[in-house]
């Protein structure tokens, strides 16, 4: 073992595995590796699947720079939100997150499908390990500084339209060979009756959550005393929704489109890279589009008055993109793809509820989440 990677734990490798994983990246045959380190990546990780993500930064001894990303992931047994889940449920929550996605990802083709500009990040070593776990050595994406332009939405857009159009299931597998991966909606579904209706709708039908100071104090400063009733109303119509995104043109999508998952390099600035796919299964064509738009919104990284503009221009792009590459769909299909999964994955779990009592809260916050609740609310409801 290489000291200077003891900090990746057993993945820490050896004088031989180093040599060859320096020679893929800098495709030099004969690099000899020279110093190396290792640089824990400060960012919050919200998905049970992902253990750990580091950057291994290192020269050869003919003094050549390079560097790859690390990324642990596990089975969700293994994920203190375990202990979070209800017993009863926690057997059928492990067996149903796909924690092997990621590596499923490199190991398909899905990668030759990908239209010109969007790619996946460079596969250097992939290990598997018999405990559930595994580790992905990646290309370290050095990303473009600053806020996505308009025109950046636009592209993504589009080209995340062209590849939902050429991962229609009549054309394509699943990534992984599960029968959920081959059931229209289902990981929708799943996260509905979980996350949706057994956590969210609750807390928010209950008056107290709404009497907590920071969250009333918000409500009350933006006057938006109706949100509550609004929410609620829209969670009726939940299981209806699901059914109606079932009955529209599928496609297999990223599953987890935000600007966050769509790296920019520096050096190739019109680029895309996505990374952390997720919805191994069809969904309703539009369905990347709401994580497009809410990414940088939920991060507080764009203003919730900034989304309607964004609204219009992904979803006329992402249909041109459908078109390009040969699938017609009407455009009322599409945004009800879109704003439905949307309505699902994001209206109902955008305030901050798990940070009551935490010392991240702060009114400024929970403010900026009203307002972003408020402009779903208002994007989704003519259309669902």
């Amino acid at each position: 073992m290489i000291t200077e990677l003891a900090p990746l734990g057993r993945d820490a490798l050896g004088a031989q595995d180093l040599a060859a994983l320096v020679r893929t990246i800098t495709g030099d045959p004969a690099a000899v590796p020279g110093a190396v380190r290792v640089e824990p990546v400060d960012y919050p990780i919200g998905t049970p699947s992902t253990d750990s993500l580091h950057r291994v930064f290192g020269t050869t001894a003919g003094g050549v720079d390079w560097s790859c990303f690390v990324k642990k992931v596990q089975s969700v047994r293994h994920s203190p939100i375990i202990e979070f889940v209800p017993v009863e449920y926690r057997q059928s929550f492990i067996d149903y997150m796909p924690w092997q996605l990621e590596i499923a990802v490199h190991r398909s083709g899905v990668g030759d499908l990908m239209p010109d500009g969007m790619r996946l990040p460079k596969a250097y070593r992939i290990d598997l390990y018999d405990d559930d776990r595994g580790t992905l050595w990646m290309e370290n994406i050095v990303q473009e500084w600053g806020p996505w332009p308009i025109e950046r939405f636009e592209r993504a857009a589009y080209l995340l339209g062209r590849l939902s159009a050429r991962r229609q299931p009549h054309l394509v597998e699943p990534l992984l060979d599960r029968d959920v991966s081959s059931t229209p909606g289902s990981a929708l579904r799943y996260y509905a009756n979980g996350r949706v209706m057994t956590s969210a709708l609750p807390a928010l039908a209950d008056p107290r959550c709404w009497r907590h100071p920071m969250l009333a104090a918000a409500v009350c400063n933006l006057h938006e005393h109706a949100l509550r009733d609004d929410l609620l109303a829209l969670g009726e119509r939940v299981p209806a929704v699901l059914d109606a995104l079932d009955a529209l043109p599928q496609c297999y999508q990223h599953g987890d489109a935000s600007p966050q998952n769509l790296l920019v390099p520096r050096d190739s600035p019109d680029e895309f890279v996505a990374i952390d796919w997720g919805f191994d299964c069809p969904q309703a064509a539009g369905f990347d589009l709401g994580q497009l738009l809410i990414g940088l919104a939920h991060a507080g990284e764009l203003a919730p008055e900034a989304l309607p503009a964004v609204h219009t221009v992904i979803l006329k792009a992402f249909r041109e993109g459908l078109q390009e590459d040969g699938m017609e769909v009407d455009e009322d299909q599409v945004l009800y793809g879109y704003l439905g999964s949307l309505l699902i994955r994001a209206a109902f779990t955008a305030l901050p509820l798990e940070m009551f009592g935490t010392a991240g809260a702060s009114l400024e916050l929970f403010e900026q989440r009203v307002l972003l609740t408020r402009a779903l609310v208002d994007l989704v409801s003519p259309v669902v």
